[in-house]
């Protein structure tokens, strides 16, 4: 690749406008599935009985191995543009103490499904990789709508409100293949579960001021929910252990709490060289 060739790449990216969030998430989206097309064509013959926690190798196989082709893609897209400080580094606006809510919201039930999974019913390296795949999940879909999507959206000049609404809408769209192998109204719910979640990480990127938070607790909610109800996208059936009880209502209050946060969430900032956070501005709710 010649330098006006890269230049010309950086370039379009560091000029912040809202459409191109949509082509980088919808890029990779594209990708991240033609990935477990591959992957499922060329293993798919050694998965074993048992579903998705049948053996090790089928969470690696219809997982982890696809999620790591994705986090390559990322860490690739973001050393070619140079965004690993503006990515990684410290956010540029400051977060409000009520969004430290949306911190307890989501730590709550990981709590609770951390003691409150049978892991008993699982093959022991089953647990252990799932859990290591569940950091690769949240790496990845934090980083290209809570980092990727978010810093475009920020050097578009876009307030914060807007940042907020169309990185958890992309992030909501991530979700939204499901249409294929899913009732629409189970569909449906998902998405606006995933929209008011992308809200709910968003707002511990702000007052955490970090996006590694986000990462780490991502990470942890799918795979201790994928392990507390045996599957991906699907409701526990059966007789539950109070923790897992006390756990499940958690969706309904992510979703009320993300309604409560569009009316609170303000601020902007303000966009400074390209690579670097973002230069922040006054304006967010008082303290």
């Amino acid at each position: 690749m010649t330098e006006t060739t890269t230049s010309g790449w950086t370039t379009f990216w560091n000029r912040g406008t809202w459409w191109k969030a949509v082509i980088a998430v919808v890029a990779y989206l594209v990708l991240f599935q033609l990935a477990s097309l591959l992957i499922g064509v060329l293993f798919g013959s050694q998965l074993t009985d048992g579903g998705l926690f049948g053996s090790v190798t089928n969470v690696f196989i219809l997982l982890t191995a696809t999620l790591l082709v994705g986090a390559v893609l990322l860490i690739a897209f973001t050393a070619s543009v140079g965004w690993f400080r503006a990515l990684f580094g410290p956010q540029p606006i400051r977060g409000s103490w009520w969004m430290w809510i949306a911190v307890v919201i989501i730590a709550a039930p990981i709590v609770l499904r951390l003691i409150g999974v049978d892991y008993g019913s699982y093959d022991p390296g089953v647990v252990v990789v799932m859990l290591l795949t569940g950091l690769l999940i949240g790496f990845t879909e934090e980083v290209i709508t809570r980092g990727i999507a978010v810093k475009i959206l920020r050097d578009s000049g876009m307030r914060e409100l807007g940042v907020a609404v169309v990185s958890s809408a992309l992030f909501a769209l991530m979700h939204s293949t499901n249409i294929f192998t899913m009732p629409p109204f189970t569909v449906a719910v998902t998405l606006v579960y995933t929209f008011a979640f992308g809200l709910l990480m968003y707002l511990t990127m702000r007052v955490t001021g970090s996006i590694v938070w986000p990462i780490i607790l991502h990470g942890l909610t799918d795979p201790l929910l994928f392990l507390a109800t045996g599957g991906i996208d699907q409701a526990a059936t059966g007789t539950q252990n109070v923790f897992l009880a006390l756990a499940g209502p958690s969706n309904i209050v992510v979703i009320a709490f993300g309604v409560v946060a569009l009316f609170l969430i303000r601020g902007r900032v303000a966009a400074a060289g390209p690579g670097a956070p973002a230069a922040p501005a006054v304006g967010d709710l008082p303290r």
